[in-house]
Protein backbone atom coordinates (compact mmCIF):
# COMPACT_ATOMS: atom_id res chain seq x y z
CA UNK A 1 0.00 0.00 0.00
CA UNK A 2 2.91 2.33 0.99
CA UNK A 3 4.52 2.27 -2.60
CA UNK A 4 1.57 3.78 -3.98
CA UNK A 5 1.22 6.79 -1.96
CA UNK A 6 3.56 8.72 -3.77
CA UNK A 7 1.30 8.04 -7.09
CA UNK A 8 -2.00 9.30 -5.25
CA UNK A 9 0.02 12.37 -4.08
CA UNK A 10 0.90 13.49 -7.69
CA UNK A 11 -2.41 12.49 -8.72
CA UNK A 12 -4.17 14.48 -6.28
CA UNK A 13 -2.06 17.78 -7.49
CA UNK A 14 -2.89 17.41 -10.58
CA UNK A 15 -6.36 17.13 -10.47
CA UNK A 16 -6.53 20.49 -8.07
CA UNK A 17 -4.34 22.00 -10.48
CA UNK A 18 -6.63 21.45 -13.38
CA UNK A 19 -9.20 22.68 -11.12
CA UNK A 20 -7.81 25.80 -10.70
CA UNK A 21 -7.10 26.13 -14.61
CA UNK A 22 -10.55 24.69 -15.68
CA UNK A 23 -12.32 27.39 -13.11
CA UNK A 24 -14.20 29.88 -15.40
CA UNK A 25 -13.42 33.19 -15.22
CA UNK A 26 -16.60 34.69 -13.91
CA UNK A 27 -15.31 39.01 -13.43
CA UNK A 28 -15.74 39.95 -16.73
CA UNK A 29 -16.02 43.88 -16.02
CA UNK A 30 -14.08 45.78 -18.21
CA UNK A 31 -11.13 48.96 -17.13
CA UNK A 32 -14.61 50.99 -18.82
CA UNK A 33 -17.43 49.15 -17.05
CA UNK A 34 -14.97 49.80 -13.70
CA UNK A 35 -14.68 53.56 -14.34
CA UNK A 36 -18.60 54.11 -14.61
CA UNK A 37 -19.50 52.16 -11.53
CA UNK A 38 -16.72 54.58 -9.40
CA UNK A 39 -18.18 57.77 -11.36
CA UNK A 40 -21.76 56.37 -10.36
CA UNK A 41 -20.71 55.76 -6.66
CA UNK A 42 -19.32 59.28 -6.37
CA UNK A 43 -22.21 61.02 -7.86
CA UNK A 44 -24.92 59.06 -6.05
CA UNK A 45 -23.58 58.08 -2.49
CA UNK A 46 -25.06 55.48 -0.82
CA UNK A 47 -27.82 55.85 1.52
CA UNK A 48 -25.55 55.23 4.63
CA UNK A 49 -23.14 58.26 3.56
CA UNK A 50 -26.22 60.54 3.10
CA UNK A 51 -27.11 62.93 5.86
CA UNK A 52 -30.51 64.44 6.93
CA UNK A 53 -31.03 67.66 5.06
CA UNK A 54 -33.61 68.81 7.51
CA UNK A 55 -32.65 71.53 9.99
CA UNK A 56 -32.38 70.02 13.69
CA UNK A 57 -35.11 71.20 15.84
CA UNK A 58 -33.77 73.43 18.69
CA UNK A 59 -35.60 73.26 21.86
CA UNK A 60 -36.01 77.26 22.62
CA UNK A 61 -36.93 79.27 25.47
CA UNK A 62 -38.43 83.26 25.62
CA UNK A 63 -34.51 83.74 26.73
CA UNK A 64 -32.82 81.90 24.39
CA UNK A 65 -34.79 82.45 21.44
CA UNK A 66 -33.95 85.74 20.26
CA UNK A 67 -30.17 84.93 19.72
CA UNK A 68 -31.11 82.18 17.90
CA UNK A 69 -33.41 83.90 15.45
CA UNK A 70 -30.94 86.66 14.98
CA UNK A 71 -28.27 84.17 13.73
CA UNK A 72 -30.70 81.69 12.28
CA UNK A 73 -32.33 85.10 10.03
CA UNK A 74 -28.66 85.90 9.11
CA UNK A 75 -27.60 82.39 7.65
CA UNK A 76 -30.79 81.81 5.88
CA UNK A 77 -32.08 85.22 3.94
CA UNK A 78 -34.43 83.19 2.25
CA UNK A 79 -37.85 85.43 1.74
CA UNK A 80 -40.01 83.38 -0.92
CA UNK A 81 -42.48 80.47 0.18
CA UNK A 82 -44.60 78.36 -1.92
CA UNK A 83 -47.69 76.78 0.30
CA UNK A 84 -48.84 73.66 -1.94
CA UNK A 85 -52.31 72.60 -0.37
CA UNK A 86 -54.89 70.11 -1.38
CA UNK A 87 -56.98 73.53 -2.95
CA UNK A 88 -54.36 74.84 -4.64
CA UNK A 89 -50.80 76.69 -4.77
CA UNK A 90 -50.31 80.17 -2.69
CA UNK A 91 -46.86 82.01 -2.98
CA UNK A 92 -45.77 84.34 -0.26
CA UNK A 93 -43.39 87.26 0.44
CA UNK A 94 -42.31 87.11 3.62
CA UNK A 95 -40.95 90.78 5.66
CA UNK A 96 -37.16 91.46 5.95
CA UNK A 97 -38.26 94.42 8.65
CA UNK A 98 -40.00 91.70 10.64
CA UNK A 99 -37.03 89.65 10.91
CA UNK A 100 -37.74 87.40 13.68
CA UNK A 101 -40.92 86.20 12.09
CA UNK A 102 -39.40 85.84 9.17
CA UNK A 103 -36.07 83.63 10.36
CA UNK A 104 -38.76 81.77 12.68
CA UNK A 105 -40.71 80.95 9.58
CA UNK A 106 -38.17 79.62 7.15
CA UNK A 107 -36.35 77.76 10.87
CA UNK A 108 -40.70 75.90 10.72
CA UNK A 109 -40.16 75.79 7.21
CA UNK A 110 -36.86 73.78 6.83
CA UNK A 111 -37.47 71.83 9.82
CA UNK A 112 -40.17 70.09 8.06
CA UNK A 113 -42.76 71.48 11.06
CA UNK A 114 -45.40 73.24 8.48
CA UNK A 115 -45.52 69.41 6.47
CA UNK A 116 -46.91 68.04 9.52
CA UNK A 117 -49.96 70.56 9.71
CA UNK A 118 -53.13 71.85 8.16
CA UNK A 119 -55.31 75.12 7.49
CA UNK A 120 -57.62 74.38 11.05
CA UNK A 121 -59.46 77.35 11.21
CA UNK A 122 -61.16 79.27 8.21
CA UNK A 123 -63.74 81.72 8.61
CA UNK A 124 -65.08 82.85 5.12
CA UNK A 125 -64.95 86.72 5.03
CA UNK A 126 -62.36 87.05 7.55
CA UNK A 127 -59.13 84.64 7.30
CA UNK A 128 -57.72 81.36 6.81
CA UNK A 129 -55.44 79.72 9.78
CA UNK A 130 -52.64 77.29 9.38
CA UNK A 131 -49.84 76.11 11.43
CA UNK A 132 -51.62 73.50 13.29
CA UNK A 133 -53.52 69.82 13.50
CA UNK A 134 -54.67 66.63 15.55
CA UNK A 135 -51.58 64.60 14.57
CA UNK A 136 -49.22 63.15 16.92
CA UNK A 137 -45.95 63.77 14.79
CA UNK A 138 -47.38 67.51 14.83
CA UNK A 139 -47.63 67.51 18.62
CA UNK A 140 -44.08 65.54 18.71
CA UNK A 141 -42.46 68.11 17.16
CA UNK A 142 -44.03 71.12 18.57
CA UNK A 143 -42.73 69.47 22.19
CA UNK A 144 -39.38 69.24 20.67
CA UNK A 145 -38.69 72.83 19.93
CA UNK A 146 -39.86 74.02 23.54
CA UNK A 147 -42.60 75.86 24.89
CA UNK A 148 -42.14 80.20 24.15
CA UNK A 149 -43.86 83.08 21.96
CA UNK A 150 -42.53 85.57 19.47
CA UNK A 151 -41.66 89.02 20.54
CA UNK A 152 -44.13 91.17 18.78
CA UNK A 153 -42.91 93.22 15.32
CA UNK A 154 -46.11 95.53 14.63
CA UNK A 155 -45.24 97.31 11.84
CA UNK A 156 -47.69 96.42 9.18
CA UNK A 157 -50.97 96.20 8.31
CA UNK A 158 -53.59 93.54 8.10
CA UNK A 159 -54.58 94.10 4.07
CA UNK A 160 -56.20 91.78 2.31
CA UNK A 161 -53.81 88.88 1.27
CA UNK A 162 -51.38 89.96 4.89
CA UNK A 163 -49.53 86.70 6.51
CA UNK A 164 -49.43 87.30 10.49
CA UNK A 165 -48.80 85.16 13.36
CA UNK A 166 -51.62 84.25 15.85
CA UNK A 167 -51.45 84.87 19.35
CA UNK A 168 -52.63 84.12 22.58
CA UNK A 169 -55.36 86.13 23.92
CA UNK A 170 -55.08 85.40 27.74
CA UNK A 171 -51.75 86.77 29.90
CA UNK A 172 -50.02 88.23 26.92
CA UNK A 173 -49.89 91.59 27.58
CA UNK A 174 -47.34 92.83 25.05
CA UNK A 175 -48.96 90.84 22.57
CA UNK A 176 -46.62 87.50 21.69
CA UNK A 177 -47.01 85.72 18.63
CA UNK A 178 -47.56 81.94 18.68
CA UNK A 179 -44.44 80.52 17.22
CA UNK A 180 -46.87 77.90 15.29
CA UNK A 181 -49.77 79.29 14.02
CA UNK A 182 -50.15 81.74 10.77
CA UNK A 183 -53.15 82.93 9.53
CA UNK A 184 -53.61 85.13 5.81
CA UNK A 185 -56.59 87.91 6.10
CA UNK A 186 -59.06 86.52 3.07
CA UNK A 187 -61.55 89.33 3.56
CA UNK A 188 -61.54 91.97 0.27
CA UNK A 189 -61.78 94.84 3.22
CA UNK A 190 -58.77 93.74 5.25
CA UNK A 191 -59.04 93.19 9.14
CA UNK A 192 -57.72 96.44 10.14
CA UNK A 193 -59.57 95.71 13.70
CA UNK A 194 -56.51 93.34 13.83
CA UNK A 195 -53.56 96.12 13.19
CA UNK A 196 -52.73 96.88 16.68
CA UNK A 197 -52.35 93.70 18.36
CA UNK A 198 -50.93 91.34 15.56
CA UNK A 199 -47.43 90.85 13.91
CA UNK A 200 -48.22 90.87 9.98
CA UNK A 201 -44.46 89.62 8.36
CA UNK A 202 -45.92 88.69 5.07
CA UNK A 203 -47.71 88.74 2.06
CA UNK A 204 -49.40 86.55 -0.55
CA UNK A 205 -48.18 87.23 -3.88
CA UNK A 206 -50.03 85.36 -5.50
CA UNK A 207 -52.84 82.32 -4.92
CA UNK A 208 -55.40 84.28 -3.38
CA UNK A 209 -58.05 82.78 -5.26
CA UNK A 210 -56.61 79.42 -3.76
CA UNK A 211 -57.22 81.11 -0.24
CA UNK A 212 -60.86 82.51 -1.15
CA UNK A 213 -61.62 78.62 -1.95
CA UNK A 214 -60.20 77.32 1.35
CA UNK A 215 -62.14 79.98 2.88
CA UNK A 216 -65.21 78.83 1.68
CA UNK A 217 -64.77 75.34 2.97
CA UNK A 218 -67.54 73.39 5.07
CA UNK A 219 -66.45 73.17 9.01
CA UNK A 220 -67.50 71.93 11.65
CA UNK A 221 -69.01 73.85 14.62
CA UNK A 222 -65.12 74.81 15.53
CA UNK A 223 -64.19 76.53 12.10
CA UNK A 224 -62.28 73.54 11.38
CA UNK A 225 -62.90 71.84 7.87
CA UNK A 226 -64.13 69.14 7.53
CA UNK A 227 -61.56 67.91 5.05
CA UNK A 228 -57.95 68.14 5.71
CA UNK A 229 -56.29 71.02 3.98
CA UNK A 230 -52.68 69.71 4.03
CA UNK A 231 -49.66 72.06 3.52
CA UNK A 232 -46.47 70.93 1.89
CA UNK A 233 -43.91 74.38 2.56
CA UNK A 234 -40.87 75.13 0.16
CA UNK A 235 -38.58 77.61 -0.50
CA UNK A 236 -37.27 79.62 -3.26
Amino acid sequence: MKKYIPVICLLFLFLNCEDKKNTPDTDNTSVEDTLQVIEKNQLEPSKETLKDTLDPLVPLTNATLEAFLTEYGKENPERFVTLETTEGTIKLELYNNTPLHRAHFIYLIKNGYLNTTVFHRVVTNFIIQGGNSDRMETARMRGKMGKYTLPAEIIHRNHRGALAAAKEYRKNPDDRSSPFEFYIVQSPNGAYHLDKNYTVFGKVLSGMEVVDAIAKLQTDEGDWPLHNVNIKATLE
